[in-house]
């Protein structure tokens, strides 16, 4: 039964505006999130930042959470175990490309990975448009025809889109066999270690109490927040309206980049994020993942975005 029929016209319309609002809340929030991060560098470097935002995620959710270890089985933790190991590498990645490139620009330049997914689970030819505009829309972006383009930035952008792919894959294999927030209570502190473990030692040094603190606003606001909303609206949106809405990532980070970052980019770069937001919500619209053959329904997961969201970053 869909949530329409559960609820009738009226109430479906009003829950389906809150679930969009606050879909638009936790994209706007993980962007802010973003842009703070940003905002350290100068102090502490872009694996620094991410090991602050992950190392308080973690903890944060395993106080509130507090995961049942034995009831989620062998299998399930294995996979929340690798799923945190991908979600470290997203996070560590994209950090270090926003260190080079404007905040839009990786934000769209990481999309592709997410894009990537919902072409390939597509159905029919039609879908080859959308990697066709998606790769006119990073020629944009980068602009090489200026020979300015940093080509570490571009790489580190998109291997943290490489992740994101994974982490869509392996963020619905966990959730078809951990509920709530369990999963993402595991998944999150094994990010954190592997953070520890990469950015610990050369990075130890500079985390002073004042540097601490801030760490803990930032992770309030990517991971914490940011999820904590997207799995309030997913009970309020279908798939569909879920997926096509976070394909709108990339257009508020570039407005976030704009605003609070003063990153003014040319028109080309517009038209760029244009062509891969319009290439997202393309390949949502027409691709994604099957219905549960036993229900027909099936409840979708937080940051499994173009599928059926989806941090890190």
């Amino acid at each position: 039964m869909t949530l329409g029929h559960a609820l009738g016209p009226g109430t479906a319309r009003s829950s389906a505006r809150a679930g969009t609002g606050m879909a638009v809340a936790s994209m706007s929030c993980a962007q802010l999130g973003l842009a703070a991060s940003v905002g350290m560098f100068a102090r502490v470097p872009p694996e620094g930042v991410a090991w602050l935002r992950l190392g308080w995620g973690g903890l944060i959710l395993l106080a509130f959470v507090r995961p049942r270890l034995r009831d989620l089985g062998r299998a399930n933790l294995l996979a929340c175990a690798v799923l945190g190991v991908v979600t470290a590498g997203m996070t560590m990645l994209f950090m270090a490309s926003a260190a080079r490139l404007p905040l839009g620009t990786a934000s769209a330049l990481e999309f592709l990975g997410p894009l990537g997914v919902a072409v390939a689970r597509s159905r029919g030819g039609r879908m080859l448009v959308w990697p066709a505009s998606a790769a006119l829309g990073v020629v944009l972006l980068t602009e090489p025809w200026h020979g300015g383009v940093h080509v570490v930035g571009v790489f580190l952008a998109l291997g943290a889109g490489c992740c994101w792919a994974s982490y869509i894959l392996l963020t619905q294999r966990v959730g078809d066999g951990v509920t709530g927030l369990q999963g993402l209570a595991v998944s999150l502190p094994v990010a954190a270690v592997v953070a520890t473990v990469v950015a610990g030692p050369s990075t130890a040094h500079l985390m002073t109490w004042d540097v601490v603190v801030i760490g803990i606003g930032l992770a309030v606001l990517l991971p914490v927040i940011p999820f904590s909303l997207e799995m309030l609206a997913l009970r309020r949106l279908d798939q569909g309206a879920f997926g096509t809405l976070m394909c709108l990532e990339p257009a508020i980070a570039l407005v976030i980049g704009t605003v609070v970052l003063h990153q003014v980019p040319g028109a080309w770069p517009v038209l760029g994020i244009v062509l891969v937001v319009v290439a997202g919500i393309g390949a949502e619209r027409t691709g994604g993942r099957a219905p549960d053959v036993a229900t027909g329904q099936r409840e979708p997961q937080p940051r499994v975005q173009t599928t059926d969201k989806v941090p890190l970053p």
